[in-house]
């Protein structure tokens, strides 16, 4: 059974399980997912997409107007997956959907008094990856990776948040990766704000760079530190306990293991490296796939990983972070925004060596 065949098996399985008839996406994550990466967004600011999915037991419609329709048959396998097009006039497409529901029970991926709300089941199948996903995974992996390398290496003192932020979209755009999430912070900025939107200040010795890539619908996340001149011993002391923390994440996410158990493992190894409050401050993370985080992990979350998942786990010391995509595979897990060329550190988990970055220093 192929990826799209597994999934419109699941989608029938939930419809089931929910005792309903059709199921609405209207999501971008959920749009991608469902067609094995067709892309329906216009504007990279919404998460609800230009087109929208109905799926029943004996039927897959796509709803679009006339101004996507061209595009969507002509630059995508859509019509080879078996969806039946309605294209209706951009301003009668909720009257398309309206005709197609009547007298049936539908539950969808966004909130609505009119559905049964499937958000956190969408989020589960989301997560869920198929081989073909994890292939896809690992090449957005690769990309994101050497778009923060090739940025962290050409930014210069000088230079505006916004200017490298601006480098950091072109690397990620030029390979054909959407800059979803694309944070940057300089000197002082970099102690003062976990999400630092992009500012005039100019760097002097210390920036942060934040990216969130997607393509083929998935969500690749990766954060690097670069340092104009020798680091001072506090923030190599954080930058090398950070690390620590995020080598005990990636180790403890195992098949099997359950997110709150991870997630208590964690607050324990920010005590150990002698910084017990800084779990506080910010998430640490969670699995991720077609949205940036499917779920983030709390001290009461419950799921258990499973093999093939993606996690983005990004433990953080005032000051310092470490964040890189994993996917957790039947023996190990594989660190898919890896950049070979990094500064690391040697950390020791339960025995096992890891290597996480550390800052890039230029002196």
């Amino acid at each position: 059974m192929g990826e799209f065949e597994i999934k419109q098996a699941r989608i029938l399985s939930l419809l089931k399980t929910h005792r309903l008839d059709a199921l609405l996406l209207k999501q971008v994550s959920s749009f991608a997912w469902a067609t094995c990466g067709v892309s329906s967004h216009v504007n990279i600011a919404s998460s609800m997409g230009e087109a929208s999915l109905l799926i029943t037991d004996s039927d897959r419609f796509l709803l679009t107007n006339n101004i996507e329709a061209t595009r969507l048959k002509e630059e995508t396998r859509l019509k080879d997956q078996g969806w039946e097009f309605r294209v209706v006039h951009w301003y009668e497409q909720t009257n398309e959907i309206k005709k197609l529901i009547t007298g049936l029970r539908v539950g969808s991926d966004f909130s609505s008094f009119q559905f049964a709300d499937l958000r956190d089941e969408m989020a589960h199948l989301r997560a869920d990856l198929t081989p073909d996903e994890g292939n896809r995974f690992r090449e957005l992996g690769k990309l994101c990776a050497a778009a923060m390398e090739d940025t962290a290496h050409s930014i210069v003192p000088g230079q505006t948040e916004h200017e490298i932020a601006g480098v950091l979209a072109s690397t990620a755009e030029s390979r054909g990766v959407q800059a979803i999430v694309n944070l940057i912070a300089v000197d002082e900025r970099v102690f003062t704000h976990r999400h630092p939107l992009p500012t005039a200040k100019k760097l002097k010795n210390y920036a942060m760079l934040v990216l969130c890539g997607r393509k083929f619908g998935l969500v690749c996340s990766i954060t690097r530190f670069v340092h104009f001149g020798e680091i001072p011993a506090e923030v190599k002391e954080k930058a090398y306990a950070v690390a620590r923390v995020d080598a005990r994440l990636i180790r403890a996410t195992r098949p099997g293991r359950r997110l709150d158990e991870i997630f208590n493992g964690a607050v324990n190894a920010y005590a150990e490296v002698g910084f017990p409050d800084e779990w506080r401050l910010h998430h640490q993370g969670g699995i991720a796939g077609y949205e940036p985080r499917e779920r983030l992990a709390t001290p009461d979350r419950k799921e258990v990983v499973l093999v093939g998942q993606a996690y983005a786990w990004n433990p953080s010391i005032t000051g310092t972070k470490s964040e890189d995509t994993i996917l957790v595979g039947t023996d190990s897990n594989e660190v898919i925004t890896a950049i070979p060329e990094w500064p690391t550190y040697a950390v020791t988990v339960d025995n096992v060596e890891m290597a996480r970055p550390t800052i890039l220093e230029k002196l």
